[in-house]
């Protein structure tokens, strides 16, 4: 008789499925507790400024990441940036986060697409294995390493000292010339100074370089130069001196310090950081004083001849690096080496990856400095996708930034692949597509800033849909082509565009209504409007490039807003405006106007504490005793934007100039924002709208807005679409980079470009209004756009069921 099987107890370490959140008080979170299931995906919503980023981002990622960081000796921890501990009373079941976001990548102008994703790396071994003829290891095929030689004595243990002389070569790629930049620069010296000044007289016109400041004190104190004199006046030998001296010792009060010409100088500082992460105004500097060439030598390559020379099937590595990745990948498939078969099979995969992210467009010499945020938040996941890691938390946010709605279904994919390696995804996403796919669904609202902070709804997508949530009643939203369009003033004509993939465009781009420019990723589409329109006069860009800025920078600063409320309460109460700068004579002068207190621990990670002198306020005390209104300064900057309107329309604290600015921060959704917020704590899309809020006091006829529903709730793209509408009826002509559905339904005139990406793209495949695209169905926008205006009930694209009905889908505010 045998034994009855008894069931196995549970092992304690598996009920520990769950990240458990409770008392959450991150920025405008109010005391919110969630219970997150492990190796599932959670999909985050609710309107812009509810919370979201707060309890992902700010809360369980970097509770994660602190917690990692304290593992690491207290040297380490001193170079590793410094994370306080979230406002949260309890956070348990916590895993290793690792962050996806849409930080442009590329600080480093040696950085490309294959450096980033180590696919340069295995393609250097490759070549090194089978290039002919054979040139070296694979650091002879790197453009970030030089060939040098030298002679210098080492030492050989052969059971006692042994000295003895050897030359040591090194075998890199760099191009001699460019120093692997790919570039040669030529200066214009008329930018870097005014030749009839002296320096004492402020003649260097370089950022940073003012007349009493440290640089400019230098060169006037090194002895070689005469401050007095006009740079005209200079012998040739002060001018050699003053442009291209190598660098040399000087005194200077008392200090050893080193003397270098104007240019090398310029070189060093300037052009070796990567020019799209400049700040605006010092990359308007490089623009204006420095050409970029190809250099002559390599031809752009940035490899040495030797380099060059190797080949395997007739292609060098610089020109496997510029093909297009799809193409790439299929070159690669072809070679047949069995002495190199798992590299080569990681190789494949990597690239494919590529392809099945939908950047197959790009190719691996592109400097990543110019990829769009969305695009670096993908290259990160080509990455991640061939890690062997699992039961890590991956958090993403908002991944279908810039996608086609063909290339969302993709994307979907990838995020569930993460998932099913037993992972946790946790996803910040406005995007239905997104939100369909969850496993569980937090929504944080009901509104933004203090009106939001709360959790909502928390459970299945079926359960939200059903909800009466902002979220939940908007999932199935769709909106209805115009049943009538305006009609154009004139045309913005455009011939011959050949910018990156481009075919020779010509395009009549039609004025004074609302165009949007469509297509997949990688068509044409910044390269058309950013490379033949946006430099034009009178046309008024915003892109999604980020607003940089110090931790004392915050919406009132940055919109200019700060500068009429200074003068406001001056002339309130007879004193200066400097008053009432935080950066200035009013600062409280124990922490110097930051509100808290910064200390350094030396080998240990930094703390801040709250100035206890001004409990944060920024303002001397005597400064806040000054009032417009009912209000001192730091109350006003205390106000979100909306009521701050009110408060600057009304008789007491009239301010014109400071009410149109609020008022257009308004209008761009933005009413929940405080003043003096700092930046560092803004969502990308809230960045963007304030950067369109401010561009929308510039005087221009033409406005390019670059994908401006980053970031946008369902319920807050109807806000949006309200505003492009009175732009155009203002008189303004307002072009759209966009792939929402509801931005093309709502234009007058679409400009759909394609069929594919990268040399599959590049041509425009119809214009027209929308109405003709949606009927015609010939192209992938044209198929979505018909099955999106359809309804709820129409058909998916690309075959699949057909969408159930979903509640409140035919439902438009």
């Amino acid at each position: 008789m045998t034994e009855p099987k008894h069931s196995t107890p549970e092992h304690p370490a598996d009920r520990h499925d769950l990240i458990r959140v409770r008392g959450a008080r991150e920025n405008n979170l109010k005391d919110v507790s969630v219970e997150l299931p492990k190796r599932r995906l959670t999909v985050f919503t609710g309107v812009s400024g509810s919370g979201k980023s707060s309890l992902v981002f700010g809360t369980i990622a970097a509770e994660s990441q602190r917690m990692i960081n304290e593992t690491y000796s207290a040297f380490v921890q001193g170079f590793m940036p410094s994370l306080g501990r979230p406002e949260v009373d309890v956070l348990e079941g916590l895993t290793t986060a690792i962050i996806v976001d849409q930080e442009r990548m590329g600080a480093n102008s040696r950085s490309t697409v294959g450096t980033a994703t180590d696919a340069n790396a295995r393609l250097r071994v490759l070549f090194s294995r089978l290039g002919k003829p054979h040139i070296g290891s694979s650091n002879a095929f790197s453009f970030n390493i030089p060939s040098a030689r030298a002679s210098g004595q080492i030492t050989v243990d052969k059971g006692e000292g042994q000295v003895e002389e050897r030359v040591v070569t090194i075998s890199g790629g760099m191009c001699p010339r460019c120093e692997g930049m790919g570039s040669v620069t030529d200066i214009d010296l008329g930018q870097l100074y005014d030749d009839s000044k002296s320096l004492n007289e402020g003649a260097l016109t370089i950022p940073g370089y003012n007349a009493d400041g440290w640089q400019v004190r230098i060169y006037a104190n090194s002895g070689f130069l005469d401050p007095d004199k006009p740079i005209r006046k200079y012998t040739k030998k002060e001018l050699e001196d003053f442009l291209y001296k190598e660098p040399t010792k000087v005194k200077f009060e008392s200090m050893n310090l080193t003397y270098e010409g104007l240019v090398p100088r310029i070189q060093k500082s300037f052009l070796s950081k990567d020019k799209e992460a400049m700040q605006p105004h010092i990359r308007a500097f490089v623009e204006r004083a420095v050409t970029f060439t190809p250099c002559p030598e390599c031809a752009g390559t940035r490899l040495n001849a030797a380099a060059r020379s190797s080949k395997v099937k007739g292609i060098n590595i610089a020109e496997a690096c510029s093909m297009q990745v799809s193409d790439l990948a299929e070159w690669v498939r072809g070679l047949n080496e069995p002495s190199v078969a798992p590299l080569l099979a990681t190789l494949r995969q990597t690239l494919d990856s590529f392809v099945e992210i939908g950047l197959g467009y790009l190719s691996l010499d592109r400097p990543s400095g110019t990829l769009s945020g969305g695009e670096s938040q993908r290259i990160q996941m080509i990455r991640h996708l061939g890690s062997s890691l699992t039961d890590v938390t991956y958090v993403f946010d908002e991944p279908t930034v810039g996608l086609h709605p063909h290339d969302i279904q993709r994307m979907n994919d990838l995020l569930l692949r993460l998932r099913d390696k037993g992972n946790t995804v946790l996803v910040v996403e406005h995007k239905p597509e997104v939100i369909e796919i969850a496993d569980h669904v937090v929504d944080i609202g009901p509104g933004a800033g203090t009106a939001g902070g709360a959790v909502v709804f928390e459970g299945t997508v079926d359960g939200l849909r059903a909800s009466d949530t902002l979220t939940g009643r908007h999932l199935g939203y769709r909106a209805s082509l115009k049943p009538s369009v305006r009609k154009p003033s004139g045309a913005l004509k455009v011939r011959g565009a050949k910018a990156h993939n481009l075919r020779g465009v010509d395009v009549d781009i039609p004025l004074g209504v609302l165009v949007v420019v469509t297509g997949v990723a990688g068509s044409g589409k910044s390269s058309l409007i950013h490379g033949s329109v946006s430099g034009r006069e009178g046309v008024v860009t915003v892109d999604q490039s980020a607003i940089r800025g110090s931790r004392r920078s915050n919406p009132a600063t940055y919109t200019g807003l700060l500068e009429p409320i200074r003068k406001a309460f001056a002339k309130a109460n007879g004193v200066k405006p400097t008053l009432f700068s935080a950066n200035s004579e009013g600062a409280c002068p124990t922490c110097n106007g930051a509100g808290v207190i910064y200390t350094d621990l030396a080998m240990m990670a930094g703390v801040s504490t709250l100035c206890e002198e001004c409990e944060g306020k920024r303002f001397q005390a005597a400064v806040l005793e000054y009032r417009l209104g009912a209000l001192n300064i730091a109350e006003v900057l205390d106000l979100p934007v909306k009521d701050a309107a009110t408060f600057f329309g009304s008789k007491e604290a009239r301010t014109p100039a400071a009410h149109e600015i609020l008022k257009r921060m308004n209008d761009v959704g933005l009413g929940y924002l405080r003043l003096g917020q700092p930046l560092t704590t803004l969502s990308g899309g809230e960045r963007q709208r304030l950067k369109l809020a401010t561009h929308m006091g510039e005087e221009g006829g033409v406005y390019v807005l670059d994908e401006p529903t980053t970031g946008l709730h369902l319920a807050d793209v109807e806000n949006l679409l309200g505003l492009l509408d009175r732009l155009v009826d203002s008189g303004k002509s307002v072009i759209v980079i966009e792939h929402h559905q509801a931005v093309m339904a709502h234009a007058d005139w679409i400009i759909d470009l394609g069929p594919g990406a990268g040399h599959d793209g590049g041509t425009i495949v119809f214009q027209g209004p929308p109405a003709d695209l949606v009927s015609a169905k010939a192209t992938l926008t044209g198929q979505h756009l018909a099955a999106y205006v359809g309804g709820a009930s129409g058909a998916k694209v690309g075959g699949g069921k057909p969408e159930a009905p979903r509640g409140r889908a035919a439902r438009r505010s």
